[in-house]
């Protein structure tokens, strides 16, 4: 059984658009629109700016030697550990904080610290997500809540308003890369100004003797202090609009499966081409995959398309209008999983080839074409399985190239579970009558069998919107408590919490 690639309507659904709406007026009178505005609810004593996802964006140099936050290089890591009083960029005035997601090979493990300026951690990417409810249901891997955001900087005495952050993988691989995009990802969320979070592009692999030498690195890392008083309540900026709700998706969903090159949005699959066509399609990497001369291929006959299946989906496939492009042909293997250049990247985004073919498809499984891709002035929603390959995806179009990013958060483990679809209980996950059923704004291949189905905690699948995380977190922001219905208690009544 096929879905449709075009989304029909279904009898008693709640059009997502007409929830959104409310959504989006709520945000605009909160400051959503523009680069950036204040939030001037008379509760507050520090008024909070809210920014857009154009204004939360950086544009990196062509040359990443030449930048001083965003991504940055061996190179200037190494000069600002050799004199960093005096080598910090402008307007850093506390320490250099480095969180590595793993050691590094034997006998360069830890990027040396000096105990005084200089610190470096060891901070899996455990530490940079949760399991969090959104009102609807439950997901993993979710940016974590504020509360676990100050615990984190009161471990690492980190103060994100003096010191200069460093996001770094360790040893260079697709796993660790997105690590540190989860590291740098949840810092920009809560606030932390770009001036003030770095990525540093590579693994050690490839930055010890490229940028730095055998004699920066050590095997033991800092020890955390425990000692913090900084939180993202100090911090006053509310950049909530990184992250985009399956609601929000939902709602800039276009009418059909085509490429709608005139929405104002780019949806950008992140994942592998089997898991975006559900089996129908496969290039390198897929299970079954055979080579035949062009970057993908039709599945052979006897393919079971349950190998692309992740984390006991229902389904697997895509929301309609979304462009394929796996985040490994944004890494080069060769340099420890460092982002290619700057003009390598536009290319993919705006839909160009490489030279081996490889380029952005859309549902017809074919290249969008030079200027297929990215539009001006479009939004770019990037999602993969759980968030973390799109950390590539959305951090070298946010943070390399400067366009406006939403993550997806909740990503495909959460989209394909909201279905009318069996779980191994036997039971729909979500009544046909809900109104998130995300299946029928969907192209999806159904499980074969519901037994090999995860059950998920579904909290609520009459809920009035899915934003619980964004209005919980805009109450902290702002020392508040978000209650059930949306509003808050505690700090004035702010309505934008």
């Amino acid at each position: 059984m096929s879905e449709s690639r075009v989304g029909g309507a279904l009898e008693g659904f709640v059009n997502p658009k007409t929830l959104a709406a409310a959504t989006c007026l709520a945000l605009a009178a909160c400051g959503g629109g523009g680069g950036g505005r204040e939030d001037t609810s008379s509760g507050n004593v520090v008024k909070v700016v809210v920014n857009t996802p154009q204004a939360i964006s950086q544009a990196s140099a062509d040359d990443y030697e030449q930048n001083v936050n965003g991504l940055i290089t061996a190179t200037r890591l190494k000069g600002w550990i050799a004199d960093w009083t005096n080598n910090r960029p402008a307007g850093i005035t506390g320490k250099l904080v480095i969180f590595q997601a793993t050691a590094g090979p034997a006998g360069a493990e830890y990027i040396k610290p000096n105990g005084t300026t200089v610190f470096t951690y060891l901070s899996p990417s455990s530490e940079w997500i949760q399991t969090r409810r959104n009102g609807v249901i439950e997901t993993q891997s979710m940016v974590p809540e504020g509360a676990a955001m100050d615990a984190l900087f009161k471990k690492y005495n980190v103060d994100p308003q003096r010191d200069m952050i460093v996001c770094a993988q360790g040893t260079g691989s697709t796993g660790n890369a997105m690590a540190q995009g989860r590291c740098w990802y949840a810092l920009r969320y809560w606030g932390v100004d770009k001036t003030h979070v770095s990525v540093l592009n590579g693994g050690i692999q490839w930055i010890n003797g490229n940028g730095m030498a055998a004699g920066d690195f050590t095997s033991t890392a800092s020890t955390a202090p425990n000692t913090g008083t900084a939180s993202v309540r100090d911090i006053p900026v509310d950049n909530t609009a990184l992250q985009a709700t399956f609601e929000d998706l939902m709602a800039v969903l276009p009418a059909t499966d085509a490429n709608d090159k005139g929405d104002g949005v780019m949806i950008w699959d992140a994942r592998s081409i089997g898991q975006f066509s559900a089996g129908e399609r496969l290039e390198t990497g897929d299970s079954g995959f055979v080579a035949c001369g062009s970057p993908n291929c039709a599945a052979p006959a006897n393919y079971d398309y349950m190998r692309t299946f992740q984390n006991g989906g229902s389904r697997q496939g895509h929301p309609r209008g979304t462009l394929q492009l796996q985040y490994t042909n944004l890494l080069d293997s060769t340099k420890g999983y460092a982002y290619k250049p700057k003009s390598v990247l536009q290319n993919y985004v705006t839909g160009g080839a490489d030279a081996a073919g490889v380029r952005m498809v859309d549902a017809s499984y074919s290249g969008v074409g030079d200027g297929g891709g990215y539009q001006p002035n479009d939004v770019v929603y990037t999602y993969c399985e759980t968030t973390f390959r799109a950390m590539i995806t959305g951090f070298a179009s946010a943070g390399i190239l400067g366009l406006p990013v939403r993550f997806y958060d909740g990503a495909m483990v959460e989209w394909n579970s909201l279905s009318n679809l069996p779980d191994r209980t036997g039971n729909a996950i979500l009544p046909a009558d809900s109104p998130w059923r995300t299946d029928v704004k969907s192209f999806f291949r159904p499980a074969t069998s519901a037994s090999s189905v995860a059950e998920r905690v579904i909290v609520n699948p009459y809920a009035v919107h899915a934003n619980k995380i964004i209005l919980e977190d805009k109450a902290y922001k702002r020392g508040e408590t978000a209650t059930s219905d949306g509003s808050t208690t505690s700090g004035g009544g702010n309505p934008c919490g």
